[in-house]
C-alpha cells in the first residue's frame, strides 16, 4: 500500500497550487500536516507559475494499491 499526501496552497497571486509527496505514513495527523505546510510556507523556497506559497487551502492523504504482475 502506498500513501500520498496532497497539500493545496494559496499562492501570492491568490491561485491554488498542489504539492504531492509519495510514501508518507498512513497515520499522519492533521496537526502534523498543518505544521509541515506552515514550514513550507515559512521557508518560501517553492515558486510556481502562480507565485510563492502564502497560505493553506487544504490537504488529503490518498491510499493507493499497486498490483504488479510478472509476465514472461
Amino acid at each position: 500500500m502506498e500513501y500520498i499526501l496532497a497539500m493545496t496552497f494559496i499562492t501570492s497571486t491568490n491561485a491554488k497550487s498542489t504539492m504531492s509527496i509519495s510514501g508518507v505514513k498512513p497515520d499522519l495527523a492533521k496537526d502534523q500536516i498543518s505544521a509541515l505546510m506552515d514550514k513550507i510556507i515559512e521557508k518560501n523556497i517553492f515558486q510556481t507559475k502562480s507565485g510563492y506559497f502564502t497560505g493553506k487551502s487544504g490537504a488529503n492523504v490518498t491510499q493507493r494499491t499497486v498490483t504488479k504482475y510478472e509476465l514472461a
